[in-house]
């Protein structure tokens, strides 16, 4: 964590995460950066999502762990369905060769998510140890993904963490034009149906605020985690009938 001075400070594995008051301010040269150090056991990840704070470290780095003062979320209800993904959505339908699936291969999607950089990065942030972390979140039932199928081969997907109603998006990938469109907005559809409010986007960018994704502060996102985690998760199940929910908004 960070002391007053502005010091980072290393966690031991198994420490518990300073307040998120303590990250890094929006005028440093790392807005957010909270912590160095301790695991990625899923005790740790899950702790750490459930106060707002994710991974995010380059190859070569110890684990660094952030909480932003701003949080990029997407409004579920405020999803920008724009005509064109409207026009995509009908030739998928159409086409008996297309299908949408929850958790066929996450492994295969988060491996795909690794080779496609955040945007402003020449690399991958999805270590081989941050993949296996979120393998074993996902034999937990916490980790799953989103993936668009053509011809029988994965061309698109995105993965995402659920702690009872809160669902943190992590990553994306697409091989063909709006194949990781027509996987967000299957996730949230499925966040319709299961009345989650929010998706989780972490960091600014023009392509989330595009769908609808905008900041809202750190006091108010971690309050909403602190409603939501506890309650019941719904059900990670495909809809039979893809973007029943989503198809309604405007």
């Amino acid at each position: 964590m960070t002391d007053r001075q502005g010091q980072l400070i290393w966690l031991e594995p198994g420490d518990p995460f300073p307040a998120v008051q303590w990250a890094w301010g929006a005028d440093s040269s790392a807005p957010g950066l909270l912590a160095a150090g301790a695991d990625l056991s899923p005790d740790t990840l899950i702790q750490a999502y459930r106060q707002g704070i994710y991974p995010w470290y380059s190859p070569g780095q110890p684990a660094l762990w952030w909480s932003p003062p701003a949080r990029m979320v997407l409004p579920v209800t405020a999803f920008r369905l724009r005509r064109s993904l409207r026009q995509t959505m009908t030739r998928f339908l159409q086409n008996p060769a297309c299908e949408m699936r929850f958790d066929h291969d996450f492994e295969a999607v988060i491996r795909a998510c690794s080779q496609a950089p955040r945007a402003g990065q020449s690399g991958t942030w999805i270590t081989e140890e941050m993949i296996q972390a979120y393998l074993r979140l996902h034999q937990l039932g916490l980790a799953h993904s989103v993936e668009t199928w053509i011809d029988g081969q994965l061309q698109a997907g995105l993965y995402a963490i659920q702690i009872g109603q809160a669902v943190f998006g992590e990553s994306m990938f697409t091989r063909v034009p709006d194949g990781s469109k027509l996987a967000l907005a299957t996730l949230v559809d499925w966040c319709l149906q299961g009345d989650v409010e929010f998706i989780d986007c972490q960091q600014n960018t023009r392509h989330l605020a595009s769908l609808g994704a905008r900041e809202i502060a750190r006091q108010d996102f971690n309050t909403w985690l602190n409603r939501v985690t506890d309650q019941p998760a719904p059900a990670w199940k495909l809809n039979s009938v893809y973007w029943k929910h989503v198809s309604r908004l405007r």
